[in-house]
């Protein structure tokens, strides 16, 4: 026996279609099915440039920030 999971849907008509491996489409099987309705995941909406521009935070740049680092001074000769 095997289990899978699959979501599927409906046709215009009210069906739905289950796809079934190969080895199994020329044999009987049987299905037991539990329909429970899916909700889509919903759309993050992007952030926006400049959006923490006017916020207070721990957010700042070292004055030093662009100077070569000490220990990386033998790899930069």
């Amino acid at each position: 026996m095997s289990t899978f999971t699959a979501i599927l849907t409906p046709s215009p008509d009210g069906t739905l279609h289950v796809p079934v491996p190969e080895k199994w489409r020329l044999q009987a099987i049987r299905v037991t099915a539990e329909l429970e309705p899916v909700t889509p995941p919903q759309k993050r909406a992007r952030a926006k440039a400049g959006l923490w521009k006017d916020l207070p935070g721990p957010f700042y740049m070292a004055p030093d920030f662009d100077e070569p680092l000490e220990d990386f001074r033998e790899y930069m000769a």
